[in-house]
């Protein structure tokens, strides 16, 4: 099968669930790369985040969206999958990234305030070249001030 049709249903899939499931979807980009992030804006949905998932699709992310730029620390208590966290500011600017262990409860904090973090499979930023100052495309612009 065509690499880039599968890839696509993967996609269609996961936004299907998530609508299904009355999530909130954005596309965004980092680069040349597109990626399928659930948003969650609220704070129920912000401590839930990916706990019990099993799976992550590899195009597929999970935005934080805070009201307010601030120290927001994350960490992985029951959440099953290895993740990268990309710390953003207001303007979408990736100031911090940290590599978080599933099942512990150590605190992985960005260094300055951030508006949002996303949440990829573990690595996927370093295997896509993804560095500090590297700016996402996409958050939604309710989202944003």
């Amino acid at each position: 099968m065509n690499r880039g049709l599968f890839f696509g249903i993967g996609l269609l899939a996961s936004a299907i669930v998530c609508a299904q499931q009355g999530k909130r979807l954005a596309d965004l980009s980092i680069g040349m790369y597109r990626i399928r992030a659930e948003v969650v804006a609220t704070e129920r949905e912000r401590q839930v985040g990916l706990m019990n998932r099993t799976t992550l699709p590899a195009q597929a992310g999970m935005l934080f969206v805070f009201e307010q730029a601030g120290r927001h620390c994350f960490w992985m208590k029951n959440t099953l999958l290895p993740l990268s966290i990309a710390f953003i500011d207001d303007e979408g600017k990736i100031l911090d990234f940290a590599e978080m262990k599933p099942q512990t409860e150590e605190s992985h904090c960005p260094s300055r305030p951030i508006r949002y973090a996303l949440e990829m499979n573990q690595g996927w930023y370093r295997s896509h070249g993804v560095t500090v100052g590297t700016v996402v495309n996409g958050i939604p612009a309710s989202s944003k001030r």
